[in-house]
């Protein structure tokens, strides 16, 4: 129930943000590509992809309002220059590196048979959608499997989608329910995450494509930002004609919040508040832990806007508001 009344209080919020400008948010499911495709007006949005060919359920692709793709296309739709590493960034996913010794985030087809059995896969089990107002909402359920298909975890998450204006809105919450006692043991991958487009990684040497760049609630900019905490972090570039920012926040409630930000110039782009102890060079650690049956509860939202510049600080406070 606590998770119901959670979604409704989200959707009631996001309805009196600006009621006038908002988009209609529609869904089309694809039976055969086990895709749930949100379109904001006619352009769309993203997909909610649950195939059980992917070791984890993703968003992907993630467009913004001008129906530009700001997610890197490689694995599954590769695009000429972009790079072609860590085949386990995908779109916006939720997972973590080290639950009980088992890797959930590098896992991809990538790994070999033989390293298969370090690593975890989280299965969509059932998912439900429904129209509220002008905005849409996805719960789905999720278990956390190890190679012998053993549930450490039961995740239940909420997504809203909304869209007003230029900026279009995803707001998460999902709880994490310990199937057996399970360590979040302190480590750098995790935990919410997306990969962006090669436009808004950060420029190096000789790339004549990137042109993006960090800054945090707290001041900081580009790669310093990585192991810095702060209660939100944007990323902004010029793709497909418009400056994109890419806004995500912590929210307070979050255990280790305000998180430490685990965004890399190679456009990595996560926020991960249960890496304490690599983050912070072992001055603090947190190693998160739940008992069978205990619970913990992590709530993120993140703001896309396409517009000639990036979003103020202005703006971004009054998007904090989740």
């Amino acid at each position: 129930m606590r998770i119901i009344y959670l979604s409704y209080c989200l959707v009631l919020a996001l309805s009196m943000l600006n009621n006038a400008t908002a988009q209609k948010i529609s869904l089309r499911k694809d039976t055969l590509a086990k895709e749930l495709k949100v379109f904001a007006g006619d352009k769309l949005f993203t997909s909610f992809c649950y195939s059980d060919t992917l070791t984890k359920p993703i968003l992907y692709p993630v467009c913004n309002a001008d129906g530009t793709t700001i997610t890197r296309g490689f694995p599954f739709q590769p695009r000429a220059g972009e790079p072609t590493d860590h085949p386990h960034h995908q779109g916006i996913w939720f997972n973590y590196e080290n639950v009980n010794g088992i890797d959930f985030w590098n896992n991809s087809y990538a790994i070999p048979e033989a390293k298969k059995h370090l690593y975890g896969s989280v299965k969509t089990e059932s998912f439900t959608s429904q129209m509220q107002n002008k905005s849409a909402v996805i719960n789905y359920t999720a278990s956390w499997n190890d190679i012998n298909q053993q549930a450490l975890i039961k995740e239940k998450t909420i997504l809203i989608f909304s869209a007003r204006n230029n900026i279009r809105i995803i707001d998460r919450t999902t709880i994490l329910q310990a199937e057996k006692d399970v360590a979040f043991n302190d480590t750098k991958d995790g935990l919410i995450a997306m990969r962006v487009a090669h436009e808004l990684q950060i420029p190096v040497k000789g790339d004549t494509i990137a042109n993006g760049n960090y800054i945090t609630s707290e001041g900081k900019t580009g790669d310093s930002v990585w192991s810095t905490r702060a209660a939100w972090c944007m990323l902004y570039g010029k793709i497909g004609g418009h400056v994109t920012s890419i806004v995500m926040f912590d929210q307070k409630n979050n255990p280790g919040y305000p998180t430490y930000w685990h965004a890399r110039g190679y456009g990595l782009f996560a926020a991960n508040p249960l890496g304490q102890k690599v983050f912070s060079n072992g001055k603090t650690a947190l190693n998160l832990r739940l008992a069978k049956g205990e619970s913990a509860t992590f709530r993120y939202r993140i703001a896309i806007a396409a517009d000639e510049k990036p979003l103020s600080r202005e703006q971004i406070e009054h998007l904090s508001d989740f």
